[in-house]
Order: C-alpha cells, then structure tokens, then sequence
C-alpha cells in the first residue's frame, strides 16, 4: 500500500487522523448500547483494529515518518509517566509468580520456533530463520528487541515486510483474544486453584493510593507532565545515541527504553511522584495509545493474502507460546491476569503489557510494564537462541 496514493499522507495530518480516532473510540465506549460490546472488546481493541483498517482502505499510508517519530519519542514519554506511580516495593511482593510466568512465555517463543518452522518448512522460503530470528525479538520484548536481531544475524530487507505483517496482524490479533477472554477470570483461577489473595492485596494497595492521590489537574501540573516526559524522552535518546551497540544485540534505542523506565522508577521514590495525584499516568497512556494506534496502521490486511506461510507460522508460533503458558499457570496455580500479562509481555512488549494489565486488574499496569521491561531487557539472548534453532532446523530438515 505504501507504494499507492492513500487519501492521507501528511504525518500532520495522520497524527491528527490517529489522534481523532483514539477519541472517537472512547467515546463509543460510553455509548449505553454498546458498553458490553466493550466489556469483552475493550477500547485499546479498537484504537489499534481502526487504523489498520483505515490503512487496508487506503486512507492511510502503511509507512510514514510520523509511525518512526511516535515511537521514537512517545514510547520514552510514557514510560517515565506512567512509572511515576510505579509502587516498587508492593510490585516486589509478586515476585515469584510474576517472573516464573513471564519466564515461562519467553520459553514458549523460544520452543514454538522450530515447532512452527518444521510444520511449514516446505512451503517456506530459503533462508526464513533469519525472518524468524528478527520476529522473535518483537515477541520477546519488542520493536527495540527486533530491529537489534534483525542487524545481527543479518535479515534482509526483502523479508521485514512479511515479518512486520505477522508482528501486528497475528501478535496484535493475540492481544485481542487476551483482552477479550479478560472476562472469564473467575472460572480460569477456579481451573488452576489460584489463590488471588496476594495479587488482590497488592491491587488494593496500588488503588488505595491511587485513589488517595486524585486531584483536579491544572496547567502547571500538565506542563510539568509534558516538560518532563518529553525533555527526557529526548536526553535519553540523545545518551543512547553515544553509547556502544553491544554486539549488534542493544541499540541505541534499547539504552533509550532502559534510561527511560530507571528514570521513571527513580522518580516514583521523590517528590515528583506527586504528579500522579493530577493523573501523570493517564497522560502517559495516552501516548501508549496513539503508540498502539500508530502500530495499527502500519499493517495492511490485505498483505496477508501475500504471506500466509508466514501468519500460518505465526499462528502455531504462539499457540506454543500459550500452551507452555497454560500448563506453567495450571501447575503454580497463577491467576489469570499472569497468563494474561506474562504472554503480553513477551509478544507485545513496553507499548502494550500495561494496557493489558490494567484491563485484567485495575491499578496494576506498573506490573505488567515491569515485566515487559523484564522482557526488553533479556530479549535479544533468547531470540538469538531462537534464530540459531531455525537454522538448524532449516538446514537439517529442508
């Protein structure tokens, strides 16, 4: 679609179109009629599903500097923002659960790789691991992850269009089933025998100062919010660009992401934290949904009629993905809302685990960011893992 005249293609004008139709989505979702239709397809749904479709019509460019510019600097943005609130010693209190599930996912990319792969290998193209290797660092800890193992271990040019495609259609289309099953919590922990009394506790604290917080916000509030988030989203994009790739495995904005969220963990210790009480973090996710918003619109549908090997690999990729996370929750009896964040902290990474979080358990998207920051982190080591497997099942199999 790129390559075809689209009805907009001045990033102002995107920005505004992108803008417009993360607010006409919230809107709909205090519509009487339609509040239940929301209640299982919450708004982040749609202000990712809207701009995709507006890409697949031609309304929108699939490519344009201004996707580059909102994740450049409104994923940094967010991130200090929304950490601000981050309550680190109650967060701490999840621990085991929290890491053996987010552990358990990032092993469930790792072995459904070669799962996939042996399964359609002989309608894939030559050389498809160096593909899968660059996915695999989206679905261990996002964008930041992939573009660092894709310059690695050398994918071409030829195949980021496909792997993009299967990154937002099928890894977004995942998000989607997590948030619409956010209903059946309930009979999920009956299942598993989960004992919520922790996690319930921890909600509780985070809400209760959440709630105690609340204020109207004035103008020297939003200024200092929007001063902050951007000026450090632009230091740290600036430091990061002085720092070493480390072996062609951390980027330059992978330093920028880790600045970012030490800075708004950092603040959630001082007098800055107070920001919050004027709603620092609502401000932060709405850069993570025009973020979502701008990811939407990058994938058009119709280029799935051009890989479909590569969504059918997707497809049984992550059904691996959630089967190891299945057994692992039904084994250490986890709630759901960790087969619910640890998945999405995987495979969507920073921009989405927190949505995710807060849809499951209000007041708990600092867990779900922690987790993906997790992710972010130690990402790249297992998607190089992932791309060596590929290669050996591509060169012993095919």
């Amino acid at each position: 679609m790129s390559e075809n005249v689209t009805l907009i293609s001045d990033p102002t004008t995107i920005f505004i179109y992108l803008t417009g139709a993360v607010a006409f989505v919230f809107i709909l979702s205090e519509v009487k009629q339609l509040k239940k239709l929301f209640h299982y397809l919450p708004p982040v749904i749609w202000a990712y599903f809207v701009p995709m479709i507006s890409t697949t019509l031609g309304i929108l460019p699939d490519s344009s500097p201004v996707y580059s510019w909102i994740t450049r600097y409104l994923l940094p943005f967010s991130l200090i923002l929304m950490l601000l609130s981050a309550n680190l010693p109650e967060i701490i209190k999840l621990g085991k659960t929290a890491l053996t599930m987010m552990l358990a996912g990032t092993f469930g990319i790792v072995i459904g790789a070669p799962i996939a792969l042996a399964l359609f290998l002989n309608w894939a193209p030559e050389g498809i691991w160096k593909g899968m290797g660059m996915l695999s660092g989206s679905w261990i800890g996002g964008t930041a992850n992939m573009m660092a193992i894709a310059e690695g271990i050398g994918t071409p040019a030829a195949m980021y269009g496909p792997v993009i495609v299967v990154d937002t259609v099928v890894g977004y289309g995942w998000m989607g089933l997590i948030i619409a099953f956010s209903g059946f919590q309930a009979k999920f922990d009956k299942w598993t025998g989960a004992d919520r009394t922790v996690l319930d506790r921890v909600r509780d604290n985070l809400k209760k100062v959440q709630e105690s917080r609340g204020k109207p916000i004035t103008l020297r509030d939003l200024s200092l919010m929007l001063g902050l988030g951007f000026t450090g989203s632009y230091l740290f994009l600036r430091l990061g660009e002085f720092l070493p790739n480390i072996g062609g495995i951390v980027s330059a904005f992978t330093w920028t992401v880790i600045f970012a969220s030490l800075f708004g963990v950092a603040l959630s210790f001082t007098k800055v934290s107070r920001l919050e009480d004027a709603g620092a973090s609502k401000v932060g996710y709405m850069g993570l949904y025009l973020l979502l918003a701008s990811v939407g619109a990058r994938a058009d549908l119709a280029m799935i009629l051009e890989s479909p090997v590569f969504v059918g690999i997707g497809i049984v990729w992550l059904l691996v993905h959630g089967t190891v996370l299945l057994v692992t929750a039904k084994l250490i009896k986890a709630p759901m809302f960790f087969f619910a964040v640890g998945s999405q902290a995987n495979v969507g990474g920073t921009a989405s685990a927190p949505v995710v979080a807060e849809v499951y358990s209000p007041s708990m998207a600092p867990v779900g960011l922690m987790m993906a920051i997790l992710g972010n982190i130690i990402g790249v080591y297992p998607g190089l893992l992932v791309a060596w497997l590929c290669k050996m099942v591509e060169a012993t199999l095919r």
